[in-house]
């Protein structure tokens, strides 16, 4: 029998106990179950952009209702999945969030991506050349209309500004979130990783291994550049709810990126 259980906390859904992951997969959308199959029995990479449309995809625009993004500020052209802002007259913290379909725990997730263009006008300072994926997110249907990010883990993508000054990439960000950083409980929003800085409009590689509510890796170039482990939500005071499965989500901060892969395959663990 399979169980789902859900717990109600300030209008916010999650999942406090983990489905089957083989039955929540394959209950994707159309285009994906099979694959999505293939990938639990085989261990095998599999593509959540297909390079055609957004099938399995859904936009959280701030401000809008879920699915709602009359801008087309996810769009697929030339085969990449691009972030753009051509619709907009300027940026007023309108964060956009495309969700995967399906929650996931234990996996592997590889993403390229590259910045290109400019900043839209209104964007904070601070989102130049910035952008990343959520993991462990929250579900999109729990988010409130006005609500800036999901609570989730975020893997920031920063992209250098000047070749004298570092900047790395894949960070850690941990909006309502905590996780166990070099031992301590790490209260700080953003922590930078170890990765060198990627200028200009370069593609990146990006591996992130999520071993369920345990240990995270982020990975560039066979190089480990940030580890941690144990997140947690911090958004209800009484209590500190480990998260351990979530959504895959990538965002929309007032810079154009494009990203040509979003891939997953399940972790490999030792018995």
């Amino acid at each position: 029998m399979i169980r789902k259980l859900f717990k109600l906390k300030d209008m916010q859904l999650y999942l406090v106990s983990a489905l089957p992951l083989f039955f929540a997969l394959t209950e994707a959308v159309d285009g994906h179950a099979e694959s999505l199959q293939k990938w639990e029995m085989n261990n095998e990479w599999v593509e959540l952009f297909n390079g055609r449309n957004l099938d399995g995809w859904t936009p959280k625009i701030k401000g809008y209702p879920l699915g709602e993004d009359e801008r087309e500020t996810f769009r697929v052209e030339d085969g990449l999945l691009k972030v753009r802002y051509d619709g907009y007259s300027a940026f007023d913290n309108q964060f956009g969030h495309l969700f995967f379909s399906t929650p996931v725990s234990k996996y592997d997730l590889l993403i390229e991506y590259r910045f290109v263009g400019k900043q839209l006008e209104g964007g904070p300072q601070w989102a130049e050349r910035n952008s990343g994926v959520m993991i462990h997110s929250q579900s999109p249907q729990s988010m409130q209309i006005e609500q800036d990010f999901p609570d989730s883990l975020e893997v920031q993508f920063l992209g250098g500004m000047k070749p004298d000054e570092p900047r790395p990439t894949a960070n850690l960000c941990t909006p309502g979130t905590e996780v166990i950083y070099q031992r301590k409980r790490l209260a700080t929003h953003c922590t930078y990783s170890l990765s060198e800085t990627y200028l200009e409009d370069q593609w990146v590689q990006v591996l992130v291994k999520v071993n369920a509510g345990e240990e995270i890796q982020h990975w560039l170039k066979n190089k480990l550049v940030m580890r941690y482990k144990n997140p947690f939500l911090t958004n209800d005071k009484k209590e500190n709810r480990n998260i351990s499965q979530g959504f895959i989500a990538i965002q929309s901060e007032s810079h154009p990126i494009d990203f040509r892969r979003i891939a997953i395959r399940r972790l490999q663990t030792s018995n």
